[in-house]
């Protein structure tokens, strides 16, 4: 793992534009993997003001999202669907036809997590998967305790996952308990990985990560990153130190 040192969640955002538009340009037809949550707002912020300065074009890229929240409408504004198209999607010249986010609406999640699966094989590897990481160490919605061969699958939300998420909605008890998200295996299939941390909140789960003698284990699902071959942690001084 490539650790980048930067002091703050600015300097992060900007880090993670220039890392991710170098990759854009040099790829045909790249294939990202996307995340939601406060974390990555400042990335694509900045890759929109790129983009309205013809520094880069969307033209040619597919996305994929890490996940979806199971019963909410994707025009919900509480929605990873509403997320990106408001944050970033409506903003820039991609083609919705090449956007994929779960629904978390379907009549058979089983069979959208299969569907979403086969739409990722069909686009090929995600070429950059940019990630956070949960306090309790979660990456996507995958919950300590989530097997390292799991696939796109549903997940019961942990209380802590939940309360983090509260912010987002008026109560706690309006956050759902359930979401569609891809799983740990279909994670480490992507090429290369770009994980975001920021804030003293997450300094634990960062150390116990970048610890050497900490162990891969299940009931820490970031823990299996030791085993990719390529990923770059960007890293402020919080996360760093807190």
């Amino acid at each position: 793992m490539k650790v980048v040192k930067v002091k703050d969640y600015d300097e992060m955002s900007d880090m993670a534009c220039s890392f991710l538009i170098e990759k854009i340009e040099r790829l045909q037809d790249p294939v990202l993997g996307l995340a939601t949550g406060s974390t990555p707002e400042g990335l694509y912020k900045r890759l929109i003001e790129k983009y309205n300065e013809r520094k880069v074009s969307f033209e040619k890229v597919s996305t994929f999202n890490l996940d979806e929240y199971v019963g909410v409408a994707k025009d919900d504004p509480h929605s990873y669907h509403y997320y990106m198209k408001d944050k970033f999607f409506q903003h820039i010249d991609i083609s919705m036809d090449n956007v994929n986010v779960p629904s978390g609406m379907a009549e058979d999640l089983q069979l959208q997590c299969e569907e979403y699966e086969k739409r990722m094989v069909d686009a090929g590897q995600v070429d950059i998967q940019v990630l956070g990481i949960g306090v309790n160490g979660h990456i996507g919605f995958n919950e300590p305790g989530t097997s390292f061969f799991s696939r796109t699958h549903i997940v019961d939300l942990e209380e802590s996952t939940r309360k983090a998420n509260a912010r987002y909605f008026d109560s706690i008890d309006d956050v759902p308990t359930q979401a569609i998200t891809m799983g740990i295996e279909t994670i480490m299939d992507s090429k290369e990985i770009l994980l975001l941390v920021s804030g003293a909140e997450k300094g634990r789960a960062l150390a116990r990560l970048l610890n050497e003698e900490s162990e891969i284990t299940e009931e820490f699902p970031a823990s299996i990153l030791k085993r990719h071959e390529r990923v770059t942690i960007i890293a402020d001084w919080e996360a760093l130190n807190g």
